[in-house]
C-alpha cells in the first residue's frame, strides 16, 4: 500500500496548470486532468463526485472553496466516532461544512483541493 501511496503523491506534483478538463453531467461541475488521474488510481470517483456537489452548494457563500480531507488519529477516530473528515471552508480558516465518513478506502491520509468557478481541482492546476 504505501508504494501505492508514494507513487500517487510522486505524480501528483507534475500536474501543473490544467491541460484537459471533464464534466460531471448530473452537476455540471468540471474537474482537471490531475483530479483524472488521481479518480483513476486511488479509484476514488466518489469523492471527486462528494466534493463537487458540496462545494458546488457552498458557491453562493464564497467563489473559492477550499476542500481538506483529513484521515483521523485512532484516538481522534474513536472520539469523533469516524475515519476521515472533510472540511470545505473559504481558505482563511472559516470552515462552512464538516462532512464524516465511517469508513474509507482513500489511500492517502491528507488532501487539500480548490473548487473555484465551477472545477474542482489540485492546488498545483489553480
Amino acid at each position: 500500500m504505501n508504494d501505492k501511496v508514494n507513487k500517487i503523491k510522486a505524480d501528483l506534483q507534475h500536474f501543473c496548470g490544467a491541460e484537459m478538463f471533464f464534466k460531471i453531467p448530473l452537476i455540471g461541475t468540471r474537474f482537471t486532468d490531475g483530479l483524472k488521474y488521481l479518480a483513476n488510481e486511488a479509484e476514488c470517483f466518489w469523492l471527486i463526485t462528494d466534493a463537487s456537489v458540496i462545494a458546488k452548494s457552498l458557491s453562493n457563500r464564497s467563489s473559492f472553496i477550499t476542500i481538506d480531507f483529513k484521515r483521523l488519529s485512532e484516538k481522534e477516530q474513536f472520539e469523533k466516532q469516524c475515519e476521515a473528515i472533510i472540511n470545505y471552508s473559504d481558505g482563511n480558516d472559516k470552515i462552512f461544512e464538516t462532512h464524516r465518513y465511517n469508513v474509507t478506502d482513500f489511500p492517502l491520509d491528507e488532501l487539500r483541493l480548490f473548487f473555484v468557478d465551477n472545477t474542482l481541482m489540485l492546488p498545483s492546476e489553480y
